[in-house]
């Protein structure tokens, strides 16, 4: 840093940041003034001293407020950017005060909490006993938006789901493979694979109509000129398995997902040949070079867990995701 740069850094109050912030939300002194329980008078010369540090005009000042100027409009940008990493310190070395090293909010798909996640959060809680995890399961399409707004540091889901969501990253996690699940004894059981198509002529249970493995069968379905008979809706793998077992239909679910849940009733899986039941979990953020130390110590160790599982092939940077 120049030394007119470490002077300029000096000379910036932030206190007077906050004040004009707050004047430029609320567009008048006097109700930024009550807002932060100073007197106006206060905050008109805290202006005027940032306007004179600045060399330049900030506000346009009238009777009926304020408006800003070119220049305003840049600090205001700025003076958010610093404020806001201010509040995002204060927050991560509160936790260190109160004994947590961390906390990383996390929002997954079925498929990765039920697959995977449990062997790799386990490893990682216990090289890191101090880091709170969050975890909330919820659809491919609201992961992606929650990690858009802010809602969740880190995203697991499949990253194909039909969602608009622009300027997010994605890096490669794991691999999984959809199969179809019936009954022992059903007509379809004696093929090693089948091509989705030809399940359509038999009722199907389903698993939400905005997850992704849904959605890819609707997808399938609709190429093949054809439409699922959708006999039950249900939440959960296990309730799958369970609707199958009882002959109520034949389902879609990952492979892994079975194997982990063998003795949920008297089911087979058999492979579908198709090419979109081979499917790629990701893990996404809003820039995973911002992330919390934290968050990053978690999202190396997940990459370092599935490449021991999956070699993955180089990846320079991480891929953004639009829609």
């Amino acid at each position: 840093m120049r030394a007119t740069e470490r002077s300029f850094a000096r000379r910036i109050d932030l206190t007077s940041l906050q004040l004009f912030v707050a004047v430029c939300e609320l567009g008048s002194i006097g109700r930024a003034a009550e807002r932060e329980f100073i007197a106006a008078s206060a905050v008109s010369k805290r202006l005027s001293d940032l306007e004179a540090t600045l060399e330049t005009p900030l506000l346009y000042r009238h009777t009926r407020g304020v408006d800003l100027t070119p220049a305003g409009q840049s600090l205001l940008h700025h003076a958010r950017s610093v404020l806001f990493s201010l509040e995002k310190m204060q927050a991560e070395l509160s936790e260190y005060a109160d004994g947590v090293r961390g906390h990383v909010r996390i929002h997954a798909n079925i498929s990765a909490i039920v697959q995977f996640l449990p062997e790799d959060l386990g490893a990682f809680s216990a090289e890191h006993p101090q880091v709170k995890i969050d975890l909330e399961e919820h659809l491919s399409t609201e992961i992606l938006r929650a990690v858009q707004e802010g809602a969740a540091d880190l995203g697991i889901c499949h990253a194909a789901a039909g969602v608009e969501a622009h300027a997010l990253q994605a890096l490669a996690y794991r691999h999984d493979e959809l199969v179809l699940i019936v009954p022992r004894g059903h007509a379809l059981a004696r093929h090693r694979t089948v091509a989705f198509e030809d399940t359509l002529d038999f009722d199907h249970v389903g698993l939400h109509t905005n997850s992704s493995i849904y959605l890819a069968m609707r997808e399938a379905a609709a190429a093949a000129g054809r439409t699922i008979r959708l006999r039950i809706h249900v939440t959960g793998l296990d309730a799958m398995c369970r609707m199958i077992h009882n002959k109520l239909g034949i389902g879609v679910m990952p492979r892994r997902a079975f194997e982990l849940m063998h003795g949920v009733g008297d089911l087979e899986s058999v492979s579908l040949s198709d090419a979109w039941a081979r499917r790629e979990i990701r893990l996404v953020a809003r820039d995973f070079s911002t992330l919390p130390l934290t968050a990053r110590l978690l999202v190396d160790h997940l990459r370092e867990r599935a490449e021991a599982v999956e070699p993955q092939p180089a990846q320079a940077a991480p891929n953004k995701i639009t829609a």
